[in-house]
């Protein structure tokens, strides 16, 4: 095989994304669980055009330029792992792209034990690079992973068009696609943090260093050190990421306290996690008809939606959907989304969905994985959901099944396997198990009815003084039946 490998990606979408498209047949009954998909139409609405592009082509003309994606070409570095799990990885930055609007033409592998530290690539690749970049008529490069200052530097010099790296891409993405108050802080935030080291300029206009009036010609005596525009722009950028923070701490305060509440009546707690594109959203919206935005891109959802559903005999309890996650998830994003993730780590069961159609289903579930370790997810106790089963592999369904002990395949486009999965929540969430014998008045109807709907009714008889009820509850339920026990064995 040669050093550097070029792929077929333009002409066509990301093989990443499922072949399904928004517009394919099976969505004509969406409504039957995936509602009136209010979000789509609004999303659709506003699309990049194409061919608009007044990129100079001098770049190092621009002083700071906001991300604008239209041609692209990728371009990536195989240092470990086999040919198959770099052409996946660079089909996913293709699928990333896309989602971020810009149309693929070309992507190319480099093999290497490691990045170059000056190009990325290595100077002759990166000739190579710009020629195909020349040819293809593209404006952007796309590099599939994390690149230093220096290294987004030395490669825009070569190819004279833009650079932007994986982890640029996906903020893009996510400022695109927050709707809340809160995701909006959040995106803005892990933006910040990203541009905050990466801080460069050219030309007098970032050396402002004379102080007092010695720009005036005033002389001796009067010149200070002054401030560079740069170190302005990193000061303003300080005190905003500060100002965030703070904005974020009352955000969750106030999504701290639903979260009590929902504690305090005893509803138990199910968040659904995954990679994107894995199909949570259509899984929160088979099990409860939320409605939430499904389409067939990634990062579709960022903001948590939580949802009430109800166990087959009647037992509330509610699901959270959250953000999807991504090989080498940016670190500025898992920090920002923290507060947000902690849905996960505080609930009662997680439903890790894994798209069985994938390539590389194990490799999705160890990165998942990976970041839910960092929220405290990987304590929960855990449902290993292998969604999109009409389209899988049956061999890669069966491997899942053996490798995955505790696990269950569905197809939340056809609803197969939903009921069976609703059946297994029901039996991992949190049981009643505090025995109580009450003799309940009969104008306590409120009290009978809630052990029924939050407990485990052994037996119940009617009698002269009331309503006599053995029962298995929660321990809030029971402190607040405690006026009304009576001996289990002289009932």
């Amino acid at each position: 095989m040669t050093s550097t490998s070029r792929f077929d990606l333009f002409r066509s979408r990301a093989e990443a994304l499922a072949d399904d498209q928004v517009d394919s047949p099976w969505l004509d009954d969406e409504q039957t669980y995936d509602g009136e998909q209010l979000d789509r139409e609004e999303r659709a609405a506003l699309r990049r055009v194409g061919g608009l592009s007044t990129e100079l082509e001098d770049v190092t003309e621009v002083e700071y330029r906001q991300l604008r994606l239209e041609r692209v070409v990728l371009a990536g570095v195989w240092t470990e792992g086999s040919a198959e799990d770099a052409e996946n990885s660079i089909r996913e930055l293709a699928a990333l792209a896309e989602t971020a609007g810009s149309t693929v033409l070309d992507g190319v592998i480099q093999r290497r034990m490691r990045p170059d530290p000056g190009t990325f690539l290595g100077s002759g690749k990166a000739q190579e690079l710009a020629e195909i970049v020349r040819a293809e008529g593209a404006d952007t490069v796309i590099c599939d992973g994390e690149l230093t200052p220096s290294q987004r530097r030395a490669l825009e010099d070569v190819v004279k068009v833009k650079v932007i790296d994986r982890t640029a891409l996906i903020l893009d993405i996510f400022a695109q696609h927050a709707k809340s108050r809160e995701g909006k802080a959040q995106v803005e935030l892990a933006q910040l943090q990203y541009l905050l080291p990466r801080l460069r300029g050219w030309g007098e206009s970032m050396s402002r260093q004379a102080g007092g009036q010695a720009a005036g010609g005033v002389g001796i005596g009067s010149r200070g050190p002054g401030e560079t525009k740069i170190e302005l722009d990193r000061r303003r950028i300080n005190t905003k990421i500060s100002q965030l923070k703070r904005d974020i701490v009352k955000m969750k305060t106030g999504r701290d306290a639903k979260r009590s509440s929902r504690r305090a009546n005893e509803v138990p707690s199910v968040a659904i996690a995954g990679y994107t594109n894995a199909g949570k959203s259509s899984l929160l919206n088979r099990l409860t008809g939320a409605g939430v935005l499904v389409e067939n891109q990634l990062f579709a959802t960022l903001d948590p939606t939580v949802r009430r559903a109800q166990t087959p005999d009647g037992h509330p309890y509610t699901l959270a959907d959250t953000v999807g996650f991504v090989r080498a998830l940016p670190h500025q994003l898992v920090e920002a989304f923290r507060s947000t993730l902690e849905e996960v780590g505080d609930s009662d069961l997680l439903l890790h969905v894994v798209d069985g159609s994938h390539p590389d289903p194990e490799g999705q579930i160890s990165a998942v994985r990976q970041v839910l370790a960092e929220v405290g997810g990987d304590r929960l106790k855990e449902i290993v959901v292998v969604n999109k089963a009409d389209a899988a592999d049956p061999e890669t369904l069966m491997r899942l099944r053996t490798n995955e002990k505790h696990s269950i395949v569905v197809s939340a486009r056809t609803g197969a396997g939903i009921e069976e999965l609703r059946q297994l929540i029901a039996d991992e969430l949190p049981q009643p198990e505090i025995p109580v014998a009450v003799l309940l008045p009969y104008d306590r109807g409120d009290l009978v009815s809630r052990l029924h709907a939050e407990g485990e009714i052994e037996a119940e008889e009617h009698t002269g003084d009331g309503t006599l009820v053995h029962a298995l509850v929660h321990p809030k339920l029971a402190g607040e039946l405690q006026a009304y026990a009576v001996s289990r064995a002289s009932s």
